[in-house]
């Protein structure tokens, strides 16, 4: 019943690490359980254990972390379209920090003409996007 316990344990453990180390511990308890209920003894128990965490972390935990860390072929920044996007600004923009609305969203802007300050209200140009910061120009 322990073995069964600290299986189940490790199991839920493993959601919050993300590492699949507990889950490969996990399935090594699990596996454990499963011969400690067909009667084997405390020796065998321990070679079940260490056998099948032993295989998980060495065999299975590489293919897993090689499966989930694989990168999506395309991965967008930020929305299409939105260099070239009108928007209106919402907090004084100028070349250090601002903040404007574009199509609905608000985004942290700067200005792309360092002389420039933008107050609020003022319509405004995408001109790049840099990170989650909007470079905007005075329309």
């Amino acid at each position: 019943m322990w073995w069964l316990l600290a299986g189940v344990l490790l199991a839920i453990a493993e959601l919050f690490t993300g590492t699949f180390v507990l889950l490969m511990i996990a399935a090594g308890a699990l596996a454990t359980a499963g011969a400690a209920a067909l009667g084997a003894p405390l020796l065998v128990q321990l070679l079940v254990f260490i056998g099948g965490t032993g295989l998980g972390l060495l065999g299975v935990r590489p293919a897993l972390r090689q499966r989930f860390r694989a990168a999506p072929e395309h991965v967008e920044s930020f929305p299409v379209g939105i260099e070239g996007a009108e928007g209106e600004v919402l907090e004084q923009v100028d070349v250090n920090r601002g903040l404007v609305r574009i199509g609905g969203q608000m985004w942290s802007a700067r200005s792309y003409d360092a002389s420039q300050v933008l107050a609020p209200g003022e319509r405004v140009r995408v001109i790049e996007v840099r990170g989650a910061t909007a470079l905007v120009w005075r329309e």
